[in-house]
């Protein structure tokens, strides 16, 4: 009997480096592998788009758009080479106007993509339509998404089958142009049974010849179990990657699927056990420097409470580790539990993901629903489209609040369209005040990536790759807590006009517990603002981070709650207002200067 084939695509040098490193692999160190990879017989890769885009003009002082022709100029002409799109997000985790959209399909299509992997985090399919005719426009394969997960337990309302059904088929009612369909569950949380499920569903309403795909990850160790039974399910296609950036938070490694099937009617690929190997060793030899985060090769069985994408989860850890915060970690993935079930349940997934995280990490820092995330508020107002159920009422009401907006029920992207900041003007007009040539590829980039987009294409931009020469990896697990009735004090003490942090520990024994120049402590205290008398208020760091905006200089009169400074953490940009009217006097770091909790930022 014939063994039905199955495609694979080889996700290591997208998702694979994203879900372990964060995405911070260089150019120049992973191309041999891609030529093993050809070699291999492997001629379907996923290569850019998603985090990998924004991540290359962050961290690495590359350009995504040389990466991809490298890409294609290494994996051959004939190559399916596939990115991953958020519909109306494109690769940002922001709304695009229509200009960003036919823009981001355009450009893409140049620099080598063959096919889009295009989703929308909330599976509103709204946003799917443009970017869909887009991509189809350019000439380049769509591949329209469904997203999965599994909620906490408990929760009720979307993410199920019958819930599934109906986003594919108001995909198909709204008449979208598609070459492929994939099921994609970013935190790996799906059972196998509800994969089975899903697959038969589809298979069921859509034409035979329709292209049907499953991507996972490992996150939860369900991966292979969920692959096996889409295969049974009659699945067409899915996701692999290669050693040492599979299994853990990754997809499953290609050769532990070739092991599984054995003996099953399945050819995966073609692809053969020793080719594999060799091409393994060689990805080996290629990474082998690179500092492995050890988050990033656990599996969770916790990970189905607080649904965090196996490759959201490593660039997270890899941004608490250098604030110093990784301690913080495992409060914020619990945390995220309740941010989920009043969320509206958005798939746990780029930028919904982000949003997640970012508001548990708001929960731990500031207390629980102080301080709405921007991208969580706008989520559960509207701003991005309509969550699969109504979000937390009292939440919506805090977003509306913080943030100054109304729940909408706009469009996203016709909201977009007329906001003039996300018009290719306004992005043009910035390019040519800073000197800048106002190619395609410089509009794309500074759109998408604001500041930091200038900052490379000026010639600004540092490389932050974590590499075996860097300090040993921080333990993400928690150490026991101290005996005390509650969690340290932070005090600010000002002793012969210097300033010092200060943690007493108040339970059965008073005691201080830790004491240091408030410019290099590490206190876990959010407040910003401390009596000086000395020297008049300061102005202190909220949370570790770096100074992303200065907004006052020396000598100049603030009012009381004006913004003096604005702190980016967690690629959020938190804004410290003035505790109250005055003079600045000092102004004590600079732009891009990274800074700790409670370190004094301005003095008035």
């Amino acid at each position: 009997m014939a063994k039905k084939f199955i495609d694979i695509m080889d996700t290591t040098f997208r998702d694979g480096f994203q879900s372990v490193y964060g995405g911070r692999v260089l150019m120049g160190d992973f191309m041999p592998a891609v030529a093993a990879a050809r070699e291999a017989g492997i001629t379907h890769f996923e290569f850019g788009g998603g985090a990998r885009f924004q991540s290359l003009f962050f961290y690495l002082n590359e350009n995504a758009f040389d990466m991809m022709d490298k890409f294609r100029e290494v994996a051959g002409k004939d190559a399916n080479l596939q990115t991953l799109a958020r519909g109306v997000n494109t690769v940002t985790l922001d709304t695009g106007s229509r200009e960003i959209v036919d823009l981001h399909a355009k450009l893409f299509k140049k620099h080598g993509t063959t096919t889009v992997r295009n989703f929308d985090a909330l599976n509103d399919v709204e946003n799917l339509k443009y970017s869909g005719e887009r991509i189809s426009h350019y000439g380049l394969k769509h591949e329209v998404v469904v997203t999965l997960m599994d909620l906490p337990p408990g929760c009720v309302g979307a993410h199920d089958v019958a819930f599934y059904e109906k986003t594919l088929r108001e995909i198909l009612d709204a008449g979208i142009p598609y070459d492929s369909i994939c099921f994609k569950d970013a935190s790996g949380t799906s059972s196998p049974q509800k994969v089975y499920e899903t697959i038969k569903m589809a298979k069921k309403l859509l034409p035979e010849s329709v292209h049907v795909r499953l991507h996972t990850h490992e996150t939860a160790g369900v991966s292979v179990a969920c692959y096996l039974a889409a295969l049974e399910a009659g699945v067409d296609g899915i996701d692999l990657a290669a050693a040492p950036v599979s299994g853990g938070t990754s997809q499953p490694d290609i050769l532990t699927m070739l092991h599984a099937v054995k003996g099953k009617p399945y050819d995966l690929g073609g692809l053969e056990l020793e080719k594999i190997l060799t091409y393994e060793e060689v990805l080996q030899e290629c990474l082998k420097e690179y500092f492995m985060p050890p988050e990033a090769v656990q599996v969770s069985p916790l990970i189905p409470f607080s649904p965090m994408p196996g490759g959201a989860l490593t660039a997270n850890t890899q941004m608490m580790r250098d604030n110093n915060i990784l301690h913080k970690f495992p409060e914020v993935i619990k945390a995220m539990r309740e941010v989920v079930e009043k969320g509206g349940y958005g798939t746990s997934v780029t930028p919904v993901s982000q949003f997640y995280f970012q508001q548990a990490f708001n929960n731990v820092m500031f207390g629980p629903w102080t301080k709405i995330a921007d991208g969580y508020g706008k989520m559960v107002l509207g701003y991005f489209g309509k969550t699969p159920v109504a979000p937390d009422a009292s939440v919506v009401d805090l977003a509306a609040k913080q943030l100054k907006l109304e729940p909408t029920t706009e469009h996203a992207i016709d909201l977009a369209d007329k906001d003039e900041t996300k018009s290719l003007a306004h992005t043009r007009a910035i390019l040519e005040k800073e000197g800048l040539e106002a190619t395609e590829e410089n509009l794309f980039i500074a759109a998408a990536c604001k500041e930091k987009g200038i900052a490379y294409l000026k010639g600004e931009a540092k490389v932050n790759v974590r590499k075996n020469s860097a300090p040993a990896p921080v333990s993400v697990t928690p150490t026991a807590p101290q005996e005390t009735n509650q969690e340290p004090c932070a005090y600010t003490v000002v002793v012969n006009g210097k300033t010092y942090a200060v943690q007493v520990a108040e339970g059965a024994d008073v005691a201080i517990t830790a004491v240091a120049p408030v410019a290099t402590t590490q206190a876990t205290s959010s407040a910003q603002v401390a009596s000086a008398p000395s020297s008049g208020a300061t102005v202190c760091a909220s949370l570790p981070g770096s100074v992303f905006k200065l907004l006052v200089k020396e000598g100049q009169s603030v009012a009381e709650g004006e913004v003096l400074i604005v702190l980016e953490a967690m690629k959020m940009e938190i804004e410290i207002p003035s505790p109250c009217a005055g003079i600045v006097s000092q102004v004590k770091v600079s732009e891009g200067q990274s800074v700790e909790n409670g370190q004094i930022l301005i003095v008035l």
